[in-house]
């Protein structure tokens, strides 16, 4: 079962791809719950100004229901599954076998 925190196995053109599609507000709340490392792999794939932006909005956010960051989680994931499905995105990109 593919959960929010494997999102760190898609590479960094995949990452991109997804912050494409998903809106701010939703992100933002979703990472209230995601770990530190997931946070920084995001907000890598970002321009510097949007990651400030991003860092700042999340600090002023304050807290956030756990419910509510698990239904945003969701959310994303149906878009990160929907980018796999089209072939747009490889899942698990670790260990897996290359192309050619």
């Amino acid at each position: 079962m593919f959960v929010f925190d494997n999102i760190m196995e898609i590479d960094d053109r995949g990452i991109q791809l997804i912050l494409r599609e998903v809106q701010s507000e939703s992100l933002i709340i979703a990472l209230k719950g995601a770990s530190v490392e997931l946070r920084e792999k995001i907000f890598k794939n970002m321009s510097q100004r949007a990651s400030e932006m991003m860092r700042e909005d999340l600090e002023a956010k304050g807290p956030v229901r756990l419910s509510e960051v698990e239904a945003n989680q969701k959310e994303i994931l149906k878009i990160v599954r929907r980018l796999a499905d089209e072939g747009q995105i490889a899942l698990g990109g670790k260990g897996e076998e290359a192309y050619v």
